[in-house]
Parts: structure tokens; sequence; C-alpha cells
């Protein structure tokens, strides 16, 4: 049987790849602690399941509009209109199942074969992979460490040609936990306006945040014409599995992503709508606790981080990730890159991570080496992981146990 030539273009989140290889080994009896999923891991807040039970008794459960039930629009608008500094009507919104359909949606409709789009790497896996798809050209910005994963405006200008349709930025950023300032923010939006392309910004981490503010690309002069807001309730509101996210952007565009909606999953669930409206309209007293909590994590996960010997971690201003450098690390225990120490990590230490691999295609002059360490997890699980990680490390036997096996795997595969 034949697949079209585009299915091998498709990246994947390798988030869940290494999720099914934590669930294959807590099967066999293994105690893994996860520190690798990108979820909250506190419960959605009782309200907002209320007005889900409320919805389902109603029978609210059947279709509605493909950009999402009118009354939730409004809210959006309003709430992104508040947030942003900036006038929303509900029409320039478009509710989708979570996050990834407005990345999806906005690159199918905006880019042709051949146009370039310049995306943050490291970076959200899924920008990349649905670049490829569209047959775009994928265009890496680095972020850059020592501007604590901000970018750096000559290398964005070097970039830019005339087959520049798109730039997408995402602050606060996955996997880093960096913030773009304010005035890196204008700088694009001055480019975007000379070079006349879309920012797609991906805010979907706006609430979470510990230092300053998180600002918007839209603010600025002339930028609401061309960009597109990506936020939800994933993460803000602990509903991942509830498949909430939305667009704001210009009319014309929303209308053409609204008729996507409508040629792919038809709409989003009515009752999944009616309680993510409650949870913009109701009290917001659990997203500043569990902000709280996200904020002890960090600390917590920050300081234990630049106690293991070869590992540097700067503090994340937002999101809920630890990205630390363990470039010295890798050198001294004889892994090749971050893969292997995800890998040596997760079954030598029983420790889930993300190598720095997930989060985009290498650069060839890319010569350091990072994992991720999402801290939504309890406290004791974080301290638990850290001790693991640091004993691990140490045990020149489990080592090279590790690079044995790594060498008889090369081996055979050859």
């Amino acid at each position: 049987m034949k697949i079209a030539k585009r299915i091998s273009r498709l990246g994947t989140e390798t988030a869940f790849e290494v999720l099914a290889e934590v669930n294959d080994l807590r099967s066999k009896g293994k105690d893994i602690i996860a520190l690798s999923i990108g979820e909250p891991a506190c419960a959605t807040a009782e309200y907002i399941k209320d007005a889900a039970k409320k919805a389902l008794n109603k029978n609210l459960t059947h279709y509605n509009p493909s950009a999402g039930i009118p009354e939730f629009r409004k809210v959006i608008a309003e709430y992104v209109a508040s947030t942003r500094g900036i006038p929303v009507e509900p029409d320039e919104v478009v509710v989708v199942p979570g996050g990834k359909p407005v990345i999806f949606y906005s690159i199918l409709a905006c880019i042709e074969e051949g146009d370039e789009v310049i995306y943050p790497l490291p970076g959200y896996p899924i920008y990349e992979s649905m670049i490829n798809f569209a047959g775009g050209t994928p265009v890496p910005l680095r972020l850059r460490e020592d501007r604590k994963f901000s970018f750096d405006i000559r290398d964005l200008r070097s970039k830019i040609s005339d087959r520049t349709r798109m730039v997408i930025v995402n602050s606060p950023h996955n996997p880093t936990g960096g913030i773009i300032p304010k005035h890196d923010l204008h700088e694009i939006a001055e480019l975007a306006l000379k070079h006349d392309f879309w920012v797609l910004s991906d805010e979907i981490y706006s609430r979470i945040i510990y230092e300053g503010k998180a600002e918007s690309i839209s603010q600025f002069p002339g930028m609401k014409e061309r960009t597109i807001i990506l936020d939800g309730h994933s993460k803000t509101y602990a509903m991942t599995g509830w498949r909430v996210g939305y667009g704001v952007m210009p009319k014309q565009l929303a209308q053409h992503v609204a008729r996507l909606v409508t040629n792919s999953v038809s709409c989003t669930a009515t009752f999944t709508q009616y309680a993510a409206m409650e949870a913009v309209l109701g009290s917001q007293e659990s997203v500043a606790e569990m902000v709280e909590v996200f904020k002890k994590n960090r600390d917590l996960i920050v300081a234990g981080l630049n106690g293991i010997d070869g590992f540097f971690c700067h503090t994340p201003a937002g999101a809920f990730y630890a990205y630390p450098n363990v470039t010295r690390a890798c050198r001294r225990l004889g892994f090749k890159n971050s893969k292997d120490l995800q890998k040596f990590l997760l079954y030598k230490a029983g420790v889930a991570v993300l190598g720095q691999q997930c989060f985009g295609t290498r650069t060839k002059d890319e010569d350091q080496e990072y994992i991720r360490l999402s801290y939504v997890s309890s406290q004791q699980d974080i301290t638990g992981a850290l001790r693991r990680i640091e004993s691990t490390l140490a045990d020149t036997r489990l080592v090279e146990e590790f690079l044995d096996e790594r060498h008889v795997k090369e081996t055979e595969f050859k």
C-alpha cells in the first residue's frame, strides 16, 4: 500500500514517545520519576468540572459553530483585549481542540510551498513539523543562553529574506522558560512591518510567569493586523485533556481557519467550551495557587541542578521547565550528546527527562548540550529525582555499563 509522501515530512512530539517508554517500564515494575511531560500535575479546579457537569446535564453535547460557541468567543475576546491591551472582536477568535491546531491551521492557511518560516530553536517540535508538512522551509533562530534564552536581533535580521512569510515566537518559552523582553518583541514588530510577514505568537504560558510581565507582540502599532495569538486552557487551568485552545487573528484569516476546522474536526466539544468559559469567568484563585507552587518547585530544582557536577541551570522566568546546560557532564562521562544522557537517566536512574534533540533539528554549529525537566511534580518527586540523578552520574560502574550497552547496540546495528 502506498502512503502519501507528505506524511514523511511530519515530525512528532517526542515527549509522548518518552511517556510511552515510562509507562512500559512502570508496567514491568520499574520505579520511574517522570519529569518529561509538560502538563500540570494538579487537578482541574472543581468549579470548572462542575460547569462541565451542568452542561452535560443540559444535554449540551451537540454540534456548535466551527469557530466556537458565540458566548465563549465573546468571553475570550474580552479576556485577550484586557490582558494584551488591544481591541478584539468575537469574530477574530477561533476556538479549537487544544493549542496545536492553531499552529496547524495558521501555517496551512498562510504558508505556500517554498515559503520560509523562522522559528525558535530550541522550540516546541510541532513548529518545525508543521512547516515541513505544509511544504514550507523551516529557518531556525537560535535562542541564546547568554541572553537568558532570548535571541540576538542581528541573527533574526540575517535570516529574513524575500521568502520569509512568518516568524514564530513563544514567550514564556518551552523548553527553556525564557521570556522575550519587550524591546526584542518591538524589534520583531518593526521587521514584520518592514518585510510584510505574519507573526505566530505562542502565548500558551502567558499566565505562568514568576518575574516581570509576559508581553504580547500584538500590542505594537500595526501588529494586531498581522499577529496570530495562540492561547488556551491546557496549562493555565490544568486542562490538558479537555482540549480547549484558541487563536486570535484578523477576521479574514479567522474565516479561513474556521473553514479548516469544519473540514477536519467540525468543532470543539460543546460541553468543554462551557467549562472553559466558566474557567475564565470564575475565580482565578486556583491559577494563582498553582503558579505559586510552581515557583517553589522552580527554586528547588534549579538549586538542585546547579549542585550537580557538570550541570548549570539558569532560573526560568516563566512556564514550568528547567533547561540546564549539561555539556560538561556529557563530556566528562563520555556521552555523545544529551540523548545519551536522557537514556542513561531513564534506564539507570529511573528519571525521565528530555534531551535537546526533542526540541528541533540541531544546527551544525551547535556544540552545547541541554536537557529539559518539567517541575510540575511534587517536591518529594523533584527531590527524589535530583538525588537519583546526582548519585547515578557519580556511579562509574553504571556509566561504564551504559557505555558498553550502547557500544553493543551500535555494533549490532552496523
